[in-house]
């Protein structure tokens, strides 16, 4: 939990707490753990990837927007907002931090969006 605690701040402690954990597989079929807060969490400026989701009536997920960022803290600037995600139907945010630079966080990105093809994304590479 202290990682935890390092990686994701909050405005009120309770805010970033993840509520459990989730592993989304991308189209390459690697596996990636995220971490499931609710929308309104705010996060260290850190790098990593999110995803706006909507939780179904039997506990499951639905990605609705999948992004990676500099910094899980301004992770709107540019992007999706939180609005428009909401008015999709986002009833949480799954988010991981990720070290290992830019070209893996899109690498990841990409892989997921492939698989998923969350509405929300405008784009889908080939």
């Amino acid at each position: 939990m202290d990682l935890i605690k390092t990686l994701f701040g909050s405005r009120h402690p309770s805010d970033s707490a993840p509520l459990s954990e989730w592993t989304w597989t991308g189209q390459s079929g690697k596996k990636y753990l995220y971490h499931i807060f609710p929308l309104e969490a705010a996060f260290r400026p850190m790098s990593g990837i999110y995803i706006y989701v909507q939780q179904t009536p039997d506990g499951g997920w639905v990605p609705l927007y999948i992004s990676q960022t500099r910094d899980l803290h301004q992770r709107l600037e540019g992007h999706v907002t939180l609005r428009d995600a909401q008015t999709a139907g986002a009833t949480h945010i799954h988010a991981h931090y990720c070290e290992s630079g830019q070209a893996a966080r899109y690498t990841e990105e990409q892989d997921l969006i492939h698989q998923w093809q969350p509405p929300c994304n405008d784009v889908y590479s080939d």
